[in-house]
């Protein structure tokens, strides 16, 4: 590779990470959508159960559902999301030069739009997009809160761990953005309350009010009357997690937890290939005007993470997991840079070798996984 390239290598890696993304496209095709496509089979026809929202709103539009409407709604979702997020980017960046090693090690990161690629059809996505509109829109007025309420009911609605996964990236936002932009007073604090407590009643009433009343038999009967193709009984084989309570998802996982924990090395290891992200993270942080807007912050992505280690403790999708948790640290940057700032933070230097040798090393990994490592 000729020096000049090496030293900047990064519309290159730019291009690579597009192959790659259209790679795991064309392997997840060719996989059977077992959870995705189940959530577009179940709605509201039994009356209020969880994960039940996106099957509802399919279920306005069709009687019976193809399976590549898995692949069509997630690829659209996955669409939508990547050009709200090259937006999100040039509002808080813009794209230049200097920019690009920040955009590629975000964009490009194995954890980022290559994961969702890989879970596509799966729910974690909506969080992702949802927190990004918030990050786009005004955010001066109760509107504004209002809306991000709007966006946690949705979101508990499609499925009630969400309350762990985005809900408490919203919150940071709806923070950020709403009140240490434009001020705490009686009124916003407690709308902004008052609309937390209606998402957290909810979480609970779809988590232990939410289980399926009929017998499983009758609901798979129903299952395969959604279905375009009824022979596709195979696809029908996590029928039972509407019936499953907490205390056999926790059993589950701690089951597992002696196999899974092993790819927790990997997991600090994907981190690790991360550090000039961190840095100018942690240089965001540190140049904020504010000593309360920096403390703030920092109690903020510490709860954050604490909501993923419940997760951790309670359901074993480790990949994803991890990988969400990532998306949330991105997502919240972006709502740090959006605050008054004593001075500029130094981009990602884009012609320092080390830094370089890291990103090719992010943009060749195609994903992360689902439950364990790729």
């Amino acid at each position: 590779m000729p020096a000049s390239i090496w030293q900047n290598p990064w519309r290159i890696l730019l291009a690579i990470n597009a192959a790659v993304i259209a790679g795991v496209f064309i392997h997840k095709i060719q996989l059977p959508p077992y959870v995705p496509y189940i959530h577009l089979l179940v709605d509201y026809h039994f009356g209020f159960i969880k994960r039940a929202l996106i099957g509802a709103i399919v279920a306005l539009f069709t009687a019976q559902v193809p399976v590549w409407l898995v692949f069509a709604l997630g690829g659209l979702t996955w669409l939508v999301t990547a050009a709200l997020f090259a937006r999100l980017f040039q509002k808080t960046f813009t794209f230049t030069h200097k920019t690009l090693p920040l955009f590629v090690f975000i964009a490009g990161s194995p954890f980022f739009l290559k994961n969702f690629m890989h879970t596509l059809g799966h729910f974690d996505i909506y969080g992702c997009a949802l927190s990004i509109v918030l990050l786009l829109m005004p955010a001066g007025s109760l509107l504004f809160v209002a809306t991000a309420a709007l966006f946690a009911i949705i979101l508990v609605l499609i499925h009630h761990i969400h309350l762990l996964m985005y809900v408490p990236t919203i919150v940071t936002i709806v923070v950020i953005r709403h009140y240490l932009a434009y001020g705490i007073n009686r009124g916003n604090v407690a709308f902004g309350a008052v609309a937390f407590a209606i998402v957290c009643a909810l979480f609970f009433a779809a988590q232990f009010l939410g289980t399926m009343p009929i017998p499983e038999a009758d609901f798979v009967a129903y299952l395969k009357f959604r279905m375009a193709d009824p022979s596709r009984t195979d696809l029908l084989q996590f029928a039972y997690i509407w019936y499953q309570p907490l205390a056999k998802e926790v059993s589950d996982t701690w089951g597992r937890l002696p196999h899974n924990i092993l790819g927790v090395p990997v997991f600090a290891l994907l981190i690790w290939l991360h550090t000039p992200l961190w840095r100018f993270f942690a240089g965001l942080i540190g140049a904020l005007a504010s000593d309360m807007h920096r403390r703030l912050v920092v109690a903020a992505l510490i709860g954050i993470s604490l909501a993923y280690l419940v997760m951790f403790a309670m359901v074993f999708d480790y990949s994803r997991w991890i990988s969400n948790w990532a998306v949330c640290m991105f997502l919240v940057l972006h709502a740090v840079k959006m605050l008054p700032a004593a001075r500029e933070t130094p981009l990602i230097p884009a012609e320092d070798r080390k830094t370089n040798i890291f990103g090719l090393i992010i943009t060749l990994i195609p994903r992360v996984g689902i439950v364990r490592p790729f």
